[in-house]
């Protein structure tokens, strides 16, 4: 799985020009499930995100406190282009991708591990056309994959 996380004051993802997804603070998740990738992967990778310590704390120190200390939110968005080889030519290539069932499956899988930690998830619609929305805060934008 890749995931590009973005620390965010706030984001919001539209469907045909109606909001599905918003949150102040907290982060902003573009997730890809990859070919091969297990429930096992998407736990794991769960876990970390819930853990992650990204807010600064009383003395401002960028790594004191996690996303459930600070009562932060995740807005989880799928993003199969994070699959993209471009290291061919200019046109990108995402076969590496997994195939659609098996992605959204894992997607579900990946927003349910999130939300059983406790914090509020919000998530975009998978294969939609979406227009994403945010504010990074900071910036601190990672890439996770496993």
């Amino acid at each position: 799985m890749r995931l590009l996380l973005q620390r965010v004051s706030r984001a919001e993802v539209t469907v045909d020009g109606a909001v599905i997804g918003s949150i102040g603070k907290g982060y902003l998740l573009f997730l890809c499930v990859m070919a091969g990738d297990t429930s096992a992967h998407a736990q794991l990778l769960a876990e970390k995100v819930t853990k992650l310590r990204l807010f600064p704390g009383e003395v401002g120190k960028v790594n004191d406190r996690s996303i459930a200390d600070v009562g932060g939110s995740i807005l989880v968005v799928s993003q199969f282009t994070l699959a993209g080889d471009v290291s061919k030519g200019s046109r990108p290539d995402y076969t590496k991708a997994a195939p659609p069932a098996d992605a959204e499956t894992l997607y579900e899988f990946f927003i349910e591990k999130v939300r059983a930690s406790g914090i509020p998830v919000e998530a975009g619609q998978f294969g939609a056309a979406m227009e994403v929305t945010l504010v990074n805060d900071g910036p601190v934008t990672l890439w996770l994959e496993n």
